[in-house]
């Protein structure tokens, strides 16, 4: 399969990568002609633009964008469009809310799969965890994509129809938050608690075996060796927030009540004025998962 891919940041290459690890063909576009050029290192044949990319694809034109959300992903859509007829496929795999990708697929002629993606850089040996919403054909016709991008078959499915992706996404994105609030109050008790305790060395213990095991306690488990049990210089400052906030408004729309992921959201907010050793473990983690810089205490002169 040819593959038209825009967008070569840190997941948008890992998408590259994959397919062409898989076999298939890719045409890669980015503002960035460094990124652009070191994809075709890898393999990918380049485009200088949007335009280009469309004239390098097939008749049956199968594009991924890997986008910031919002405005990049209706600016891509808008230069794709004149391109673009019914038989074609277009996959927004980055982080959008759920309603701009239901305008989205209202509004494109090709047919628009939105794919929630999880498993972040740090993922990308084992692949991704892919949520998709749109029409059944496409999907099945993106399959072989699919299966390479993600861990494999078992690692994507189609959740419904347009939105659906991006709204599973959310969701598991405000349960993510609420583990991440969970295993900060764990080991902050555990740090200010009784005894002098080796958290990494907990942390370990827990993974092997015990009931709460999981990659985020895995990543906890490497935040305490590469920072210490005291996190060292890690900073009480928890970024992100917007994909916690949908989660909580549509918990407020549809009358379900979401008391952990609103506290961890509140949480976060609240990590900008006072400090806390389960929000210092929180900023730590997001590294971990997704490579998101760590925010530092500054050092004193």
């Amino acid at each position: 399969m040819q593959l038209g891919v825009i967008g070569l940041g840190r997941m948008g290459r890992i998408v590259v990568d994959r397919v062409l690890d898989a076999g298939h063909e890719v045409v890669a576009f980015d503002l960035d002609e460094e990124a652009v050029a070191d994809a075709a290192d890898a393999g990918a044949e380049p485009a200088n633009s949007v335009t280009d990319l469309a004239e390098r694809l097939g008749e049956q034109k199968r594009i991924w964008l890997m986008v910031p959300a919002g405005g990049a992903v209706d600016a891509a859509l808008d230069d794709l469009e004149p391109h673009l007829d019914e038989d074609d496929v277009v996959v927004d795999g980055g982080n959008s809310h759920f309603e701009d990708s239901t305008r989205r697929a209202e509004e494109t002629t090709a047919a628009f799969l939105d794919c929630g993606t999880s498993g972040g850089p740090a993922g990308a040996e084992l692949g991704f965890s892919l949520m998709v919403g749109g029409p059944e054909w496409a999907y099945e016709e993106l399959t072989p994509v699919f299966d390479a991008v993600a861990t494999g078959p078992e690692g994507h499915d189609r959740m419904g129809e347009a939105g659906s992706g991006h709204y599973v996404k959310m969701v598991h994105n405000g349960v993510e938050y609420a583990l991440m609030q969970a295993y900060g109050e764990g080991f902050e008790l555990l740090h200010e608690g009784r005894y002098d305790l080796d958290l990494e060395a907990v942390a370990r213990t827990w993974n092997n075996g015990a009931v709460i095991r999981s990659w985020l306690l895995e990543l906890c488990e490497e935040a305490f060796r590469e920072e210490g049990s005291d996190l060292g210089d890690v900073a009480d400052h928890v970024a992100g927030g917007s994909t916690g906030t949908w989660t909580v408004r549509e918990s407020l729309e549809q009358e379900v009540a979401v008391p952990l992921i609103y506290q961890a959201l509140a949480e976060r907010f609240d990590s900008r004025t006072e400090e806390k050793f389960s929000r210092r473990l929180a900023n730590r983690l997001r590294y971990g998962f997704g490579r998101h810089e760590v925010a530092r205490k500054e050092q004193s002169d």
